[in-house]
């Protein structure tokens, strides 16, 4: 495959899951239901949080906003992948693709930040409950946020720099229905020394210290935990993480598989499924996890319901 120079590459071919006119409208209607059943699933989690005055308080101040984050990460790619099946031309413009992959880093990069603070909250209210109030103030909550906010605006542009920076590449063609950040700096063949520095940089900023600092706090708050006297009110504890817990195993299991699958070998429709998976089903379940999970959030979802009926 020929090496197009920046000048003259303006675009990107992506390659979907399935170019078959037989299977287009099967894959229209599957994506679409997805993006309206992750959109409106979060929404309703935020109308539960902001309509129980019960649930103002910092876990689910973090909760609304990751909640923000998961519908922007997918609103990023799946109105244009419907878009491109509905046109039957899978091609994206090359700003279009720089636009589209900072938006993808910057909403999984507050993801990642968001559960870390919230794994913090969980760790603040159960190894210092007398003092939680204090702690975690508006002032600090706001706080929080913003710095999650200002490091995932931070890793998103360091993206687009070193994108930016590309003067040639080895192909157009995405193998993904997505501007997949790795793919598009694995079509580039300009040095990748710098790229590669940067890459590590930034994953140790959005991977290793976030991840740390979650297994610090759970190892904390087990340490707490254990120290309960009676079963019941250790349970009742525990019962106060769980959800978020069960968040942070699926948003680090299929980031786990996308990075392990990848090492092992190479496979386009593999790689695809695990993005989906990634950006779209993560996103979808988080709702129903947490109010699953959650007797607040399941107590204030029946009584919306009730009002409704």
């Amino acid at each position: 495959m020929g090496t197009h120079n920046l000048t003259v590459v303006s675009e990107f071919r992506l390659m979907g899951f399935s170019e078959d006119p037989d299977q287009q409208l099967g894959l229209f209607g599957l994506f679409l239901s997805m993006y309206l059943v992750t959109v409106l699933e979060n929404l309703l989690i935020i109308l539960a949080v902001s309509s129980d005055s019960q649930l103002h308080t910092p876990t689910y101040f973090f909760l609304s906003n990751l909640i923000l984050a998961d519908i922007y990460l997918t609103s990023s790619t799946v109105p244009k992948m419907i878009a491109d099946i509905l046109s039957h031309r899978r091609v994206i413009s090359y700003v279009g693709c720089l636009t589209q992959m900072s938006f993808f880093i910057l909403f999984v990069s507050m993801d990642n930040m968001l559960l870390t603070v919230m794994a913090y909250d969980r760790f603040v209210a159960i190894c210092h409950p007398l003092h939680y109030a204090v702690i975690m103030n508006p002032r600090l909550c706001v706080l929080l946020l913003l710095l999650s906010v200002c490091a995932s605006l931070f890793g998103s542009q360091v993206h687009n720099l070193i994108a930016l920076q590309l003067t040639c590449f080895r192909g157009v063609e995405i193998a993904n229905f997505f501007c997949d950040p790795s793919q598009l700096l694995n079509l580039s063949c300009s040095d990748t020394l710098i790229r590669t520095i940067v890459t590590y940089i930034v994953t140790t900023m959005f991977g290793f210290i976030p991840v740390s600092g979650i297994v610090f706090s759970y190892y904390k708050t087990v340490s707490s935990l254990l120290k309960i006297p009676k079963s019941g009110g250790r349970y009742k504890a525990f019962s106060t993480c769980s959800s978020h817990l069960s968040l942070v195993c699926l948003f680090y299991g299929t980031g786990l598989i996308t990075y392990l699958g990848s090492g092992r070998s190479y496979s386009p429709s593999k790689d695809m499924v695990v993005s989906l998976m990634y950006s779209v089903v993560t996103p979808m379940l988080n709702p129903f996890i947490y109010s699953l999970r959650n007797k607040d959030i399941s107590r204030t979802l029946k009584r919306l319901h009730s009002w409704r009926f």
